[in-house]
């Protein structure tokens, strides 16, 4: 698959080599991101310390991107692996939606690598595979990760409750959306900042 790249990151699907980058930056920012996250299930191999686990996490991505039910990336900044972001959960026939995700080494929090990585993956969710709409859902506690979705000029849509299974909670997600038209309202907004490629030419779509 091909590299999408923004003004300053550059984002394609992981592989095993890239095992050494991924396990340090996880271990170095494991308490910024774990709070975050699900527990893994009981008894399954940790990914941050078995390579196998890793290849075997790299493959499940391709399989998924395959199989048009999902796409992850690494995010590279300057050569070097600094986190990740994804498109989950696609859905087709008449709701062409999927969920974003996206994370990021704590020392580089803060700078706009985040939004800028999500923006490129949006602009290719948009443009690429066509989809009408992307969701995101945060923890409304998580005010690092609202920020970039706002950022994005996603429209909060209001509370899911316990949404999701977060370090063995429950907890309820601030949903946030954005639809192919939204999107190209403001993408030229977002042109300078985050990214690098011509505007949509068409947000038409068939049903």
């Amino acid at each position: 698959m091909a590299e999408l790249r923004g003004r300053r990151v550059v984002l394609r699907p992981l592989r095993p080599d890239d095992f050494d980058a991924w396990a340090d930056v996880r271990r170095r920012s494991r308490d910024w991101l774990e709070p975050w996250e699900p527990l893994p299930e009981v008894g399954s191999p940790d990914p941050v310390t078995d390579l196998d686990a890793f290849t075997a996490r790299c493959g499940s991505w391709d399989r998924q991107r395959h199989l048009d039910a999902a796409y992850g990336y690494g995010v590279f900044l300057d050569g070097g692996f600094i986190g990740e972001v994804s498109l989950g959960t696609v859905h087709r026939g008449p709701f062409q939606t999927a969920f974003v995700g996206y994370w990021i080494d704590e020392p580089l929090a803060g700078r706009g690598l985040t939004p800028e990585a999500v923006a490129v993956l949006v602009d290719h969710a948009f443009g690429h595979l066509k989809l009408h709409r992307v969701e995101a859902a945060v923890v409304p506690r998580n005010t690092a990760s609202i920020r970039v979705v706002e950022k994005l000029g996603m429209r909060y849509e209001g509370v899911a409750k316990r949404f999701l299974q977060i370090r063995g909670t429950w907890e309820d997600h601030a949903r946030y959306a954005l639809t192919v038209e939204e999107w190209a309202e403001h993408r030229a907004e977002l042109n300078d900042r985050y990214l690098r490629s011509p505007a949509l030419r068409s947000v038409s779509r068939t049903g």
